[in-house]
């Protein structure tokens, strides 16, 4: 018997124990649950030096589940993950507006490389950061990604000092390599989490992402001088500070998840071969189509809304002219709206409307939105701007998850990684187009990027009624992946 156990221990000697249990068993202690059969027993025996237990036959494979982990984790991840998204949303608002002041790019592209290579880097890292945690677990990953989202925060602060468009570059693609650990933090809510429960646990991910993006651009607004002021750096060091926070829970509070039957946290990507395995299934290239034309309208919108409203002299004949403060606020307000209608409104009509429908509102609230958004421009109305911001963002709210939920449900369950992998390297294709052609399209004529993407968005309403009426659903059980997939 181990030192470390009790003095009026009655368990049996290891061999006595071993030959009592001759069929499966489970092993339930302090802080872990250990099954398996005879073979097993000895790992079991040798952490029950931590105390007494209880042993029962049962009918399982072996695995390790660490109770701790399972109440104290999820907490912690999603207090990092959302305090260094609400750092990303200090920073995104004013970003493009700082590059305008401190280069000259009568064409936009340059401004719009900038904008786009954060998106890059997130698509080119995420399979390498997962793959890595694969291997050194995902503790570590994540506390490497927050030591580089402090350090390229810090580095954006430095050049609005300098005034330094080349830093600015550098600093968006070092956090656009740092942040690639989404899918790695969804890989440790998948480790920690039971079936039954990992929807709940995959919604914190989308819960940190909406409230990040709606308080980072309050707390930017915070940075600026009486909201009119230029910010300069610090909403740059207010992000590296947040993202310090994050560092710091996460060193001492987010304990290792990984397992040996974890599933492995780097995404699927997209290969030629499995490329066309997703177009061969019916309706599937239709729903492929329309994410990527959602997702692009929307980052199209997004990238160029600040410098809109902001307006400045490269931009043709903005009529609006936000202070930093208002920009910060209108950014504030979409984060918000989004948060609203995914965290309320499309939970609660998920099951009682069939996600073609969900989808299909979508792109009519989008098209109505775009729509009042140009009015908005030839009118000078910034009222009228926020209705057409609330009406658009609604309309996001409900088509990319609800694409999302039908792209699983028309996959074959022998497909569907490979499909699931493909959707998301559209996603990501389609929010670097967005983000990279947006200010280019601006700079040409100043309602062209809302004007495409409301004739894009007819289009895609037009897709979805196709795909809806085309294809099949699969008959297998797919309410946990479904839930899964509305919950991100």
């Amino acid at each position: 018997m181990g030192s470390g156990a009790p003095e009026n221990d009655s368990r049996p000697p290891f061999a006595t124990f071993h030959q009592e249990i001759s069929g499966p068993v489970v092993i339930i202690f302090e802080a872990c649950i250990v099954t398996g059969g005879p073979d097993a027993l000895q790992t079991g025996y040798e952490v029950l030096e931590l105390g007494a237990c209880r042993y029962y036959p049962v009918s399982q494979d072996v695995f390790c589940m660490r109770d701790e982990l399972r109440r104290g984790s999820l907490p912690v991840v999603f207090l990092t993950v959302f305090i260094d998204l609400m750092g990303f949303g200090i920073v995104l608002p004013l970003l493009p507006i700082y590059a305008d002041v401190f280069t000259v790019d009568p064409s936009g592209w340059r401004l719009g490389l900038l904008m786009a290579s954060f998106s890059i880097m997130q698509l080119l890292f995420a399979p390498f950061w997962g793959r890595l945690s694969d291997r050194i677990g995902r503790r570590p990953v994540l506390i490497i990604g927050l030591v580089g989202s402090v350090l390229f925060y810090l580095l954006f602060g430095i050049a609005t000092v300098m005034r330094s468009i080349e830093l600015l570059f550098v600093s968006r693609i070092g956090a656009g390599m740092a942040g690639a650990t989404i899918p790695t933090a969804q890989a440790y809510i998948a480790d920690s989490t039971s079936l039954k429960k990992r929807p709940q646990g995959m919604a914190l991910i989308g819960m940190a992402f909406g409230m990040g993006f709606t308080l980072g651009p309050l707390a930017g607004s915070l940075a600026v001088p009486g909201g009119r002021g230029e910010p300069g750096p610090w909403p740059g060091y207010a992000a590296a500070g947040l993202s310090a926070i994050a560092l710091i829970l996460a060193i001492w509070k987010l304990p290792e998840s990984l397992r040996p039957d974890s599933r492995s946290a780097a995404p699927a990507g997209m290969r030629w071969r499995e490329f066309q395995q997703a177009l061969s299934v019916a309706s599937v290239g239709l729903l492929l189509t329309a994410i990527f034309v959602c997702i692009f309208s929307f980052a199209n919108f997004e990238t160029t809304l600040s410098m809109l409203i902001k307006g400045s002299a490269e931009t043709q004949a903005s009529p609006f002219r936000f202070t930093w403060g208002q920009v910060c606020l209108t950014y504030a307000y979409i984060g918000f709206t989004m948060t609203l209608v995914q965290g309320m409104l499309v939970r609660r009509l998920a099951g009682r409307i069939s996600e073609g429908k969900l989808a299909g509102w979508g792109a009519v609230s989008q098209v109505a939105g775009f729509a009042v958004a140009l009015a908005a421009i030839q009118q000078s109305s910034a009222p009228l701007l926020m209705v057409a911001l609330g009406v658009i963002t609604g309309g996001a709210g409900l088509m990319q998850p609800s694409l999302n939920s039908l792209l699983s449900r028309r996959s074959d369950p022998d497909k569907q990684g490979a499909i699931m992998g493909v959707g998301q390297s559209v996603n990501a294709l389609a929010r670097i187009l967005g983000s990279g052609l947006g200010i280019p399209m601006l700079r040409g004529a100043l309602m062209l990027p809302y004007l495409t993407s409301m004739v894009l968005m007819s289009a895609a309403l037009v897709l979805i009624i196709l795909a809806a009426r085309s294809g099949k659903d699969y008959s297998s059980d797919r309410s946990e992946l479904r839930s899964e997939t509305l919950a991100s």
